[in-house]
């Protein structure tokens, strides 16, 4: 059986399911429920009628993009299903985002290694990613 890409948000306990079962920090399920109808896409990865996937794309849509929560459920890794992710954020991208815009990133080690067959480079010493996280 093959997952297909559905473009549709999750729902806000399926969003923080995914997170945990791919080891990306938690929120509140009062943080999902108000954030990610202010998503400027998403898309999950169904199969078999399970979500086993997701990717969001946040921001203005033309100055900033910024691309989050790429995560697969860990048993079906390996498999090339973020890549599958990936390509439709990268899709929606080009067909939707002007040239001029910044997208961006935060990768962690491994997954760099395929967001870099997507055009994406480390931008450090120039810059370096910095988060702040309010109430920790």
């Amino acid at each position: 059986m093959t997952p297909q890409i559905v473009e549709r948000l999750p729902d806000p306990q399926t969003y923080l399911d995914l997170r945990k079962s791919g080891g990306l920090s938690a929120y509140s399920l009062e943080a999902a429920q108000a954030g990610l109808p202010r998503s400027l896409y998403c898309i999950v990865l169904e199969l078999a009628g399970e979500d086993i996937g997701m990717g969001r794309i946040v921001g203005d849509g033309a100055l900033a993009v910024h691309i989050v929560d790429i995560v697969v459920r860990p048993e079906h890794h390996g498999k090339g299903y973020g890549r599958m992710i990936m390509q439709a954020l990268s899709d929606y991208i080009a067909a939707n985002v002007p040239d001029t815009a910044y997208v961006n990133l935060l990768a962690d080690v491994p997954a760099n290694r395929l967001y870099e067959k997507f055009g994406f480079k480390e931008t450090a010493p120039r810059t370096i990613g910095m988060a702040y996280k309010k109430g920790v």
